[in-house]
Parts: structure tokens; C-alpha cells; sequence
């Protein structure tokens, strides 16, 4: 089982950065792949980054390409998005996914098992 606590959401104006963190807990949390996605009222929920679990291997969006960044420090079981020039079509709230047999489909949210509970972002024009 694995644990994942999303931090770092808030009130931003466009054009400012935000950086989210997920925090992860539970057995071998190092060899899962993680993924950011975000849901706005009434939309699909969608990715926005992925990252497997060696980090040599990034997924992004068009969308978010060239403004969104995800990392991660698997010695702090941690994984980082950081956002840049924020729009406000980027407000939703955005949520950390896990999942270990993920493979190459690091943009499909079927393939992450395990979810947190997601942090609000809203970004004011």
C-alpha cells in the first residue's frame, strides 16, 4: 500500500510559480512511477506531468510543455511540480498518482493505483 500527501496548492496570479510536492509513504515507494494530474470543475481529469521511477523518463503535455517541471528525491520519497508562468486555465486541483506497472504509459491514468487527495490551485488573471 502506498500513501500519497499532496502539499504546496494556493492563490497565485497569473504569470507567478507554485511548486507542489507529494510526499509518499508505504512499502517501495522508490520503484513506483508518479504522475501529476489536475481536474477544473466539470473537465476530465488530466495529466500534466509523469516521471518513472529511475527519472530518466518524463511525460508532459503540450498544454504545460516549457512551464511545468516534475522531479523527484527518492531518498525524501518525494516528488516535486514546479510551475511556472501559471495561467489561469491551469486552476484545478492537482493530484498525486503512483503506480509501479506503469511502464511506458506514464499519460494514462488507468495505469496509477494509488491517489492523493488532491491540493487546490487557483491562478487569478
Amino acid at each position: 500500500q502506498v500513501q500519497l500527501v499532496e502539499s504546496g496548492g494556493g492563490l497565485v496570479q497569473a504569470g507567478d510559480s507554485l511548486r507542489l510536492s507529494c510526499a509518499a509513504s508505504g512499502r517501495t515507494t522508490s520503484t513506483y512511477a508518479v504522475a501529476w494530474f489536475r481536474q477544473a470543475p466539470g473537465n476530465e481529469r488530466e495529466v500534466v506531468a509523469a516521471i518513472n521511477w529511475l527519472g530518466g523518463q518524463t511525460y508532459y503535455p503540450a498544454s504545460v510543455k516549457g512551464r511545468f517541471t516534475i522531479s523527484r528525491d527518492n531518498a525524501k520519497n518525494t516528488v516535486y511540480l514546479q510551475m511556472n508562468s501559471l495561467k489561469p486555465e491551469d486552476t484545478a486541483v492537482y493530484y498525486c498518482a503512483a503506480g509501479l506497472y506503469v511502464g511506458t504509459y506514464l499519460y494514462m491514468k488507468q495505469a496509477y493505483a494509488y491517489w492523493g487527495q488532491g491540493t487546490q490551485v487557483t491562478v487569478s488573471s
